[in-house]
């Protein structure tokens, strides 16, 4: 194992943060894969999966079986950890700026639909690694204005040009669920299967540029602009794995996660292990744009009346919303057909809060697909 550490301050203030990665295998001798936790600090069930994983692929490396290279990163945001308000961790947001830290990545693809005229070819392997050459040479390029730029570029740069990334979140409550992009999706099957995700949320673009589109979307965008002639695979199987909720913390999930994603680094080839076998998925792929999110119509105590992970019909109830001065109570019902894969974890909520998604199958939203 190779321990690389990027500095995020400049200068020799008396703040200094740093961005720690663990490097598996060999860099070029294969095909490459970036795995990080807790890009929104205060989601702590990535950061254990990571945690875990790292001895094993110690142990893996020891003795051979790592193909290619393996980035972790299991701490990715070391200015979110930092962050708190009277007590209370305060990791999604960067406090100088308000932006997501999962938001705002440098999207390459304009850039390299200039850089690229004229070099590509009709060998698409020839094409792949010219891609990444240029990715990262825009990565690179990035100005950055601010400790939290500086710490998504450093991110970005480890993983622009890998084959395969996870970035590992989780909700409020929530059962296990992934993001990714809609050309992926059958790419993405085996580790929906392996991680016994109840939802498998699938879009071109996202908006807002999350750190999976940055390294994934790319790929398909350069393909549409210059054509079949010159073809360009979806080169980067980049997903957001979503790991149940805030509070789900404890070994026996940590240890499941980790087992699920060697299971899919070896199915991906990146790994010297007998393949597993993939179990039935507990989902079938939909799209973002039909996921459905739950409103608070006014003030009140939640009350859930749905399980996580149930499927329920259009006009189920949901929950119950109680005022608690009047006692008057709204029952919140789906609109949509799909299963009900997040809650907040609040039970006081104010008007317009969310209280829950559901994953339906029929597209029907436009514009900014996730929640900030």
């Amino acid at each position: 194992m190779r321990t690389t550490h990027h500095p995020i301050t400049l200068g020799d203030g008396n703040s200094q943060q740093r961005l720690t990665a663990f490097h598996f295998g060999a860099a070029g001798n294969g095909p490459k894969a970036y795995i990080q936790g807790g890009l929104h600090a205060d989601e702590i069930p990535g950061m254990l999966a990571a945690t875990l994983l790292r001895p094993r692929l110690e142990q893996l490396e020891r003795e051979g079986r790592v193909r290619g290279e393996i980035i972790l990163v299991p701490s990715a945001n070391p200015i979110g950890l930092g962050q708190a308000i009277q007590g209370a961790p305060f990791g999604r947001f960067d406090l100088g700026s308000g932006i997501n830290f999962n938001r705002a990545y440098k999207h390459v693809a304009d850039e390299l639909k200039t850089s690229l005229a004229g070099l590509l070819g009709p060998d698409a392997a020839a094409n792949v690694a010219l891609v990444r050459a240029h990715a990262r040479a825009a990565i690179a390029r990035w100005t950055v204005h601010s400790d939290a730029q500086a710490m998504k570029k450093i991110l970005l740069s480890l993983a622009i040009d890998a084959d395969v990334v996870l970035d590992l979140h989780c909700d409020n409550e929530a059962v296990v669920h992934l993001y990714a992009g809609t050309p992926l999706a059958e790419r993405a099957a085996p580790l929906a299967a392996l991680s016994g995700a109840r939802a498998l949320l699938l879009a071109k673009e996202a908006g807002d540029e999350p750190f999976d589109e940055a390294c994934s979307r790319l790929w398909w965008e350069l393909a549409e602009h210059f054509g079949p002639a010159l073809p360009i695979p979806p080169a980067c199987l980049a997903v957001t794995l979503e790991l149940r909720g805030e509070m789900d913390v404890n070994y026996a999930y940590g240890q499941a996660d980790a087992d699920a994603v060697l299971a899919f680094l070896a199915h991906e080839g990146l790994l010297d292990l007998p393949p597993a076998p993939l179990p039935p998925m507990r989902c079938a792929p939909t799209p973002l744009e039909g996921v459905e999110p739950l409103l608070a119509p006014h003030n009140g105590i939640v009350v859930f009346v749905r399980q996580l992970g149930e499927t329920v019909q259009a006009g189920d109830a949901i929950a119950d919303l109680i005022d608690p001065v009047s006692g008057a109570t709204t029952c919140v019902r789906a609109g949509v057909d799909g299963v009900f894969f997040a809650r907040t974890a609040h039970r006081h909520l104010l008007r317009g809060w969310a209280i829950g998604k559901i994953a339906g199958a029929r597209a029907y939203r436009q514009g900014k697909l996730l929640s900030q």
